[in-house]
């Protein structure tokens, strides 16, 4: 059996793939090493969302190729999005590359693997799947006391901008029964916090005729004893419904903090964006989730510089992070994506605009992130302990997302470990993160 090395790079949703594919390889008798330079077969789980996550994506697949050139490594397999979108022209650019497989890569793997393994090269990027296929097994790569749920693949929303419904396909909610018993697995085994990710959520149930089962589905994960928080990503703003807000409000477990991707906040670059909903509907749904849950922590994310974005547009966003002040933001300028409705959209925003924009969009957010976060002074919080830092730990509190949100240091000594959860007053704050001396 090989000694099998795997990269994943991309989105929480990425990963899920990530250990599902460890998972598939361990099950096959293989060995999973960290080592690249012990590894037999270097396997790199791609992003092909935007230019910047592409290009991290081939540096890893030269990176690998490099391995196989010069060390033990005899095979390099690409799989995931990038594999999917642009697989024929890896092959044709990178001919060391042993292995290509799409997003549909379970169930393929080990097999592919072993193929490689005798000489053979393989591409295998057809259609994206139309059905939920469930991982054989998974092997968790987060901490042990944090996991990404997956409860949906794909996305049928189409965004001018956005390539993912050609790369991962149409919308697939996963089968409840799996997430559940999943979670539970997740518990059992330690796991303190669950992160349900998909590309929609709020779309869970459309596909199989049950439009907003989400609700019903994290009230059930909600009586899971031994988890502590449940946490919602990536919804869509106008998919927000009263019964989703009731249970964000109402479920003990479920994490008074909710990421609503709203692109923009000018009614004409929304609807440009193909994006369901005004600004004026995003501020009634903030409002309503404001009002049934005043402590609740929103994220969101804005693209800055899509086609046809004025001065006057872009002074409406401002204006729109302004009123409402979301305690995250997230800041990216538009990436012209191949073959998007947008790709050939006119009135381009030249580069260096949509740069300072950008700026200007952060500049605003840390100021608000600041004040935001200085209201804690004073506060006792929950921390969920995630290391060791200088002089204390670090965690996070209901109000921060693993790898995007800020931190809590804790200064001084303080009888906890990595995955406990304590109570401490927060007595400092910075524009991302707060701050506790013991």
């Amino acid at each position: 059996m090989a000694k099998i090395s795997l990269i994943s790079l991309g989105c929480p949703k990425n990963l899920v793939d990530s250990e599902g594919a460890l998972g598939e390889i361990a099950a096959a008798g293989h060995e999973i090493t960290t080592d690249q330079s012990r590894a037999d077969v270097i396997i790199v789980n791609t992003c092909g969302f935007i230019e910047s996550a592409r290009q991290e994506s081939i540096e890893a697949i030269c990176e690998a190729l490099e391995q196989k050139q010069n060390g033990r490594c005899k095979a390099v397999v690409v799989i995931g999005c990038l594999s999917q979108r642009f697989g024929n022209d890896l092959m044709r650019e990178l001919p060391d590359v042993d292995v290509i497989l799409g997003v549909g890569h379970a169930g393929k793997l080990s097999d592919a693997i072993d193929r490689a393994l005798e000489g053979k090269r393989i591409v295998d990027n057809e259609q994206a799947p139309r059905e939920w296929t469930e991982p054989a097994a998974r092997i968790q790569a987060t901490p042990p006391w944090t996991a990404y749920v997956k409860i949906s693949d794909g996305c049928s929303n189409r965004c001018a901008y956005c390539a993912i419904p050609d790369i991962r396909g149409s919308y697939r909610s996963r089968p409840e029964d799996l997430i559940i018993d999943e979670a539970k697995r997740l518990a059992d085994a330690g796991v303190k916090e669950i992160v349900l990710v998909g590309q929609d959520p709020t779309q869970y149930g459309e596909d199989i005729g049950k439009p907003n089962s989400l609700p019903g589905l994290v009230q059930k994960l909600n009586e899971i004893d031994k988890l502590r928080w449940i946490r919602l990503m990536y919804c869509y703003p106008t998919k927000v419904t009263p019964e989703l807000i009731n249970v964000v409000a109402s479920c003990e477990k479920v994490v008074k903090y909710l990421d609503l991707p709203l692109q923009h906040g000018d009614n004409g670059i929304l609807k440009a964006m193909n994006r369901r909903g005004s600004s004026e509907e995003y501020l009634r749904v903030i409002d309503a989730l404001r009002e049934k849950c005043p402590e609740i922590a929103l994220r969101t994310s804005f693209i800055v510089g899509f086609p046809g974005e004025t001065e006057e547009a872009f002074a409406n966003l401002v204006a729109f992070v302004e009123r409402i002040r979301f305690d995250r933001v997230g800041v990216f300028t538009y990436s012209r994506e191949e073959g998007t409705p947008a790709s050939n959209f006119n009135k381009r925003v030249p580069r260096k605009i949509a740069k300072t924009r950008y700026d200007k969009l952060m500049r605003l957010q840390q100021k608000i992130s600041l004040e935001k976060n200085r209201s804690f002074i004073g506060k006792t919080m929950e921390v969920l302990i995630e290391g060791a830092a200088e002089d204390g730990l670090f965690g996070r509190t209901y109000r921060d997302a693993p790898e995007i949100d800020g931190l809590v240091y804790i200064k001084g000594d303080i009888a906890a470990r990595p995955g406990d959860m304590i109570e401490i007053k927060i007595t400092a704050a910075t524009e991302y993160d707060l701050i506790s001396f013991i």
